[in-house]
């Protein structure tokens, strides 16, 4: 008679433990999902270090959709944020250090009367530069109301910077490609590089419609004929007699000769794929985040970092994942070369940054945890994305030491 009871037991025993296991699964199943999907289904923070092989400092980002000016220094040992920024603007897009230990920063104002060119325009648009200290205190500010993504001091205490023009009817109608204007006006804007000295005086100025070619320099199929150009980075060169820019809708990286305002060299869409941050590396190479976006027969987009030999435009370096999708950021992005020869890679979609040997190894990797909302088409869009990171040794952070 005993084996029944002990039989019983064990019986009562799996179905309590089937009751609270369905009670534990009810309560899982009816527990609020996050609908933001990377989010949910990745760690943020530091993700992986190798110490050994990854160059330690700090990474200076900001987040692209926070409205509150908010800009993180993060330590590489560890992931902590040691600094932050709040400032008066929302990014337009991103800020950098400079030697001083200040921060210049592309903010972005939406009251000034050019909020609504055309309909992607408030993603990028920006309106203001600022240099600040360590505090936030504005030591240096300038308005400009079609300036757009990207600003750079310069050696005369100014600053270069990048804006739009409207084109007349007349160019327009002779710019290639693209698909339809998504804007009700029809209009078809262009970049301008604008550089001014210190007390805001127009130093030089340099329009992309008197430079282009209306048979080569074509808008890629899957951009709107609101731009032609959509200029994404402007670089003074340390000569201070070229500047090299990034135009995305027409996959070109050119360098510009300031005295004549031609280009000393320019490579397209045979090699790039509407692409971000171009720098100037010290052997003369030009390193490139190559978004994929409509790249050249090949039909599954993938991003991939690109180092470029100027005198051949041969790619005599590349990091892309294995298999490629896994690392795709079809917008922002950017990349920058390390002193111990490591690249820093921002896959600006997904707020990831990461660091690669020049062997492709990855050493280092961080996932943004900053996801803010912002509405855009009247949905609200969750994201971490950032338009690019920067890397700063201990050194190079006077206000750190």
């Amino acid at each position: 008679m005993k084996r029944p009871k002990k039989l019983m037991k064990t019986v009562v025993g799996i179905l309590c433990i089937s009751m609270l296991m369905g009670i534990w699964l009810n309560l899982g199943a009816n527990a609020e999902i996050d609908q933001q999907t990377h989010r949910r289904v990745s760690r943020t923070g530091l993700v992986a270090i190798d110490k050994e092989k990854a160059a330690m400092g700090y990474v200076l980002f900001t987040p692209m959709n926070n409205t509150c000016g908010k800009v993180f220094l993060v330590d590489t040992s560890n992931g902590e944020v040691v600094h932050t920024w709040d400032l008066p603007y929302a990014p337009g897009v991103y800020g950098y250090l400079l030697p001083n230990g200040n921060l210049f920063y592309n903010g972005q104002v939406e009251d000034d009367g050019a909020w609504d060119l055309w309909p992607n325009w408030n993603s990028f648009k920006g309106g203001i530069m600022l240099e600040v200290d360590w505090d936030g205190n504005i030591i240096w500010e300038l308005h400009s109301r079609y300036h757009h993504h990207d600003g750079r001091r310069t050696s005369s205490g100014g600053a270069i910077f990048l804006a739009v023009e409207k084109l007349s009817d007349e160019i327009k109608d002779q710019v290639q490609g693209g698909i339809e204007s998504s804007s009700e006006k029809g209009e078809m804007w262009a970049d301008v590089i604008i550089e001014v000295d210190a007390d805001g005086n127009q130093l030089w100025k340099w329009h992309a419609k008197d430079h282009l070619d209306f048979d080569t320099d074509v808008i890629q199929s899957n951009c709107p004929r609101d731009e032609w150009t959509h200029a994404n980075a402007v670089v003074p060169l340390e000569d201070d007699n070229q500047v090299m820019v990034s135009f995305r809708n027409i996959s070109k990286v050119a360098i510009i000769d300031k005295d004549t305002g031609k280009f000393v060299w320019k490579l397209g869409s045979s090699v790039f794929a509407q692409q971000h941050d171009p720098t100037l590396l010290d052997n003369g190479h030009i390193l490139v985040f190559d978004n994929g976006q409509m790249r050249k027969k090949e039909p599954v987009p993938y991003s991939r970092v690109i180092e470029i030999d100027r005198d051949t435009n041969e790619i005599v370096w590349r990091y892309k994942d294995v298999p490629s999708i896994n690392f795709f950021s079809p917008t922002i992005s950017g990349a920058q070369r390390l002193s111990n020869g490591n690249t820093l890679i921002t896959e600006g979609c997904f707020g990831r940054i990461f660091q690669v040997t020049s062997d492709k190894e990855i050493v280092w990797e961080y996932v943004s945890p900053y996801f803010y909302t912002k509405v855009k088409d009247d949905v609200e869009v969750i994201d971490n994305s950032i338009f690019k990171a920067r890397f700063y040794t201990a050194e190079e952070i006077p206000n750190l030491r």
